[in-house]
């Protein structure tokens, strides 16, 4: 469980350098999505599964809008990929960041940083995380009703925009 456990923080810190070099916003929204979905695996791999599941489906939804966003303003009929030249260097730059970051602040954050969830669960009776399931329907459900219609909205606004030269707003540019 380890090994994969770490194989998704490598696929989260990959996702993470490919969003911050690559200049095409298609594939940064692509890498955007990778990090959604490695971070949520590292959240479920930490016991909140709920959690997980929760925040992957708003960063799918938030997502959507991005890549419209981007597929709209990018008229690139050829966008730099991840592995041309200049993005390479950046890719390299950050990478090394990394690394020395890693080798600087790393040692023993295993010890300390991660739970051991699997230790005593066959103790509990529910999930670890499942107690916020009551709090956000109760307290927290008029917040979440106002997430989703404020995403909504800003999709039909990307709609709006990028409807075509009759009446979109931003396809002089």
């Amino acid at each position: 469980m380890s090994y994969l456990f770490c194989a998704w923080l490598l696929l989260l810190v990959l996702g993470l350098v490919g969003v911050a070099s690559n200049p095409a916003p298609y594939f940064a929204a692509l890498g955007l999505v990778v990090v959604a979905g490695a971070g949520c695996a590292v959240l479920a791999g930490c016991g909140a599964s709920f959690l997980a599941l929760v925040l992957f489906l708003i960063y799918l939804g938030g997502m959507l809008v991005v890549f419209a966003y981007s597929a709209a303003l990018a008229a690139e009929p050829h966008p730099e990929g991840w592995w041309d030249a200049s993005v390479l260097e950046y890719v390299a730059f950050y990478l090394l960041g990394v690394v020395v970051a890693a080798g600087y602040f790393g040692g023993d954050w295993y010890n300390y940083l991660l739970p051991a969830v699997g230790s005593s669960k066959e103790f509990f009776v529910l999930s670890e995380d499942i107690g916020g399931v009551g709090v956000m329907y109760s307290t927290g459900g008029s917040l979440l009703v106002i997430c989703a219609s404020v995403l909504l909205l800003s999709l039909f606004v990307v709609l709006e925009v990028v409807r075509g030269m009759s009446r979109g707003t931003l396809r002089a540019v």
